[in-house]
Order: structure tokens, then C-alpha cells, then sequence
């Protein structure tokens, strides 16, 4: 099992200012678990920032947002893009090196150089919608990741499975009328940024997971059994993309959930498991959100050792 941690110094350079949740920090949380001794076969890998980048971008995203959004980034100083989400000018390469990022996890999975990915990247993306940016987001990683593995290698089934506290509204107004691609999210309901109701169904292709505040590991276990995994199995994807917000935790202070360490390694161990069944493995993992950064830290570290197929210590 060959698993890709991709990350880069340069997504550090996105200041969202003084207390902002999403911040450097996390990454630097999310390296020093990923450097224990249990990981040292992970293959950390820098994308490197193609010529063609705004191409891969506007798979996605009109020109005049993409334009927009990279003028409106500063050259001095912070700026708020709406009210939760800043740039400052680190922004810009930050932004199209998470692009890059993911994209090149679509050429190496695909390609048949490595089994499965963790994309570590910054600012996080699946709020960013195919127009504007909102959220912390600014473009949506995830979403160009499948259309790129669409239009590049062909693939006529690809499911992407959010297990975010938030529900991904930038995803799924993506793909709300295509179903080559499956989009399924499990998140609190009520909660921002109030999308997600199940009777949002696209075109059979949305499959929403409305999560009661304080649902626990069980309940979300019980819920992805009963409902997620014969959708996905249904669906028999060609490639299984994830966008992983590790914000349900019950340790968070954004969201309501009551996941742990262990859940999000039973999770992803049943998620790769499908990924083999179906897809040769291919499964590509794209970081969203995660604010607790000691949570963050032991939630992605357990997601990482489930994509190696490591036991999970913790339980």
C-alpha cells in the first residue's frame, strides 16, 4: 500500500489573521503526527505549480471568479473576501499550489504510481462554489480534482464522500445536475452553511447525511452502514475522492459532533476497503476542516495509518 502525503511549505503563507480557526497551525499539527516512526513509509511529496494551473482551475470555476478572486488578493496586509474568509498575499500561491496539489495526486492514483493520497492542503475548499468564494475557501480543491480525473483520464463514475462537520454547498452545487459523479456528505443539521437537507437530491447523484447535534461515533457508524456504503457500492465508483474535515470531533469548537480518533480510522478503513473493491484502490483525500489542533492532529494521523492500512493505536 503506497500512500502520498502531500503538503508544502508555502501553505503557511495564507495568514487569515490573529485567531482566525483556520490557520497555519494546523498543518504544522498535522506534520509533526505524520513524522512518528509508524509513518515513515508515507511518500511526502511538493507539487510543483504547472503552467496551466487557471486551466485546471476553470474546470470548475468561471474566468471572471477565478480573475476576480486572485485581484482581490492583497499585496500588503490582510483582506476579508466575505466575513469569515481572509487572504493576505501568501494567499495566492497557497491557493493554486492546493490546486496543484490535488491534481498531481490525480496524475500519481490514477497513473497507477501509488495507491491512495492525503492532500494536506491550504485554505481548505469544499464551500467555495463554482462563482465566489466563501467559508475559509477560496477554490474547490475537491471538486476540480474529480472533474480533472474526468476530463483527463476519462472516468465516467466518481464519488467524493464529506465527512466535514459542514456540509461541502460548493460540491454539490458542482455537481447537482451530473451524475457521473456521486456526492455524499454527512454533517450537523442545523449548521452552516445551512445546505444539506436530505430532500436535496441533484439528479440521484446527492446523498445528504443530516447529523442531529451531539450524534456520536455509533450513530454516524450506524448511518454510514445503513446508507452511505450501499450507495457507494451501488454506484461502483472509478475513483473514490474524500474530502476530509476533521470537525466532527467531539472536541471541536465549531461544530456539535462527537466523533474521535477511532471513528475517523474505522471510517476511512471502510472507505479504502470500497476503493479497493471497486476502483483498484484509488481513493484521494483532500484536507478540509479541523480546528482543535490536537484533535485535528490525532484525527488526520488515524486517517493516514487507516489509507496505509495500519492499525489504529488509539482504539
Amino acid at each position: 500500500m503506497r500512500t502520498l502525503y502531500y503538503s508544502h511549505p508555502d501553505f503557511l503563507a495564507h495568514d487569515t489573521g490573529l485567531a482566525h480557526p483556520e490557520c497555519p497551525e494546523r498543518l504544522r499539527a498535522i506534520a509533526e503526527a505524520l513524522a512518528a516512526p509508524k509513518f515513515a513509509a508515507l511518500a511526502h511529496v511538493q507539487a510543483a505549480l504547472p503552467d496551466d494551473i487557471q486551466d485546471k482551475i476553470a474546470l470548475v470555476h468561471g474566468r471572471a471568479m477565478i480573475a476576480k478572486l486572485l485581484a482581490d488578493i492583497p499585496e500588503h496586509g490582510l483582506a476579508n473576501l466575505d466575513a469569515d474568509t481572509v487572504v493576505s498575499p501568501g494567499s495566492r500561491q497557497a491557493a493554486l499550489l492546493a490546486v496543484a496539489a490535488v491534481c498531481d495526486a490525480v496524475d500519481k492514483v490514477c497513473g497507477g504510481a501509488a495507491d491512495n493520497a492525503f492532500c494536506a492542503v491550504r485554505p481548505p475548499g469544499h464551500h467555495a462554489m463554482p462563482d465566489y468564494p466563501m467559508g475559509f475557501c477560496l477554490f474547490n480543491n475537491v471538486a476540480i480534482a474529480a472533474e480533472y480525473a474526468r476530463k483527463g483520464y476519462g472516468l465516467e463514475r466518481i464519488a467524493i464522500v464529506d465527512f466535514d462537520v459542514h456540509h461541502g454547498n460548493g460540491t454539490q452545487a458542482a455537481f447537482y445536475d451530473q451524475p457521473q459523479v456521486l456526492y455524499i456528505s454527512s454533517h450537523q443539521w442545523p449548521h452552516y452553511p445551512g445546505s444539506g437537507h436530505p430532500a436535496e437530491h441533484g439528479a440521484g447523484n446527492i446523498l445528504n447525511l443530516a447529523l442531529a447535534t451531539g450524534s456520536d461515533g455509533e450513530v454516524i457508524r450506524a448511518k454510514y452502514c445503513d446508507t452511505v456504503f450501499p450507495a457507494l457500492r451501488k454506484f461502483a465508483p472509478q475513483l473514490v475522492l474524500v474530502s476530509a474535515g476533521f470537525d466532527a470531533h467531539k472536541d471541536d469548537p465549531l461544530a456539535s459532533l462527537r466523533l474521535t480518533e477511532a471513528d475517523y480510522h474505522w471510517l476511512t478503513a471502510q472507505l479504502r476497503a470500497i476503493a479497493e473493491e471497486y476502483c483498484q484502490g484509488r481513493l484521494i483525500s483532500v484536507l478540509e476542516g479541523g480546528y482543535n489542533l490536537r484533535a485535528l492532529a490525532n484525527s488526520a494521523a488515524a486517517h493516514v495509518a487507516a489509507l496505509m492500512g495500519l492499525v489504529n493505536e488509539g482504539g
